[in-house]
């Protein structure tokens, strides 16, 4: 395994590479993202449709062919519909912060004589709230911040793949040598 530091480093300068995309250009980030997921889905239901004809397969050949059918719908909406399919996922992300708000306001009033610092609650309720308010009216923003959060994750995971495999391969050199 120590001898494959070159397949973290790979991954990590990949990762590195996707993360800076991600960051200097958010709304191709977001596309990108949506279109693989689209021909995945496809993909995914086209082998289950295959598979349904199969003998072999454990489940039962109706639930095969629903499966099939909404990822091979679900593929074509995400490659055909991409705008309406992202603009829906703001949607729904805006929703939940603005659930997600209102329950730890409720839940810092709940708590009021039990827990100390429930001005954090309440200030991380309203800013759950601003933010889902934000991304139900500025769709485009809602995506940008999605981008910026998956270019910041991929960099750190980049720099951590790239961290393992220097010392991976210092671990070879000292093995080896």
């Amino acid at each position: 395994m120590s001898r494959s530091w070159w397949v973290f480093l790979l991954y990590g300068l990949m990762a590195i590479v996707f993360g800076l995309f991600a960051l200097f250009q958010p709304q191709a980030t977001i596309w990108v993202v949506l279109m693989a997921v689209g021909v995945l889905a496809l993909g995914d239901g086209v082998v289950s449709l295959l598979s349904a004809f199969r003998k072999e397969v454990a489940l039962p050949t109706w639930l095969l062919l629903v499966y099939a059918a909404l990822s091979i719908g679900f593929g074509l909406l995400l490659l055909f519909q991409t705008q309406a399919v992202a603009t829906f996922v703001i949607w729904l992300l805006a929703a939940w912060l603005i659930v997600a708000g209102l329950a730890r306001i409720v839940f810092a009033v709940q708590m009021r004589e039990v827990i100390d610092g429930k001005w954090l609650l309440w200030l991380s309720g309203a800013v759950a709230i601003g933010l889902g308010v934000w991304f139900l009216f500025n769709t485009r923003v809602g995506g940008v911040a999605i981008a910026w959060w998956l270019g910041i994750g991929a960099l750190l995971y980049g720099v951590l793949q790239v961290a393992l495999a220097f010392y991976m391969r210092k671990r070879v050199v000292r093995v080896v040598g």
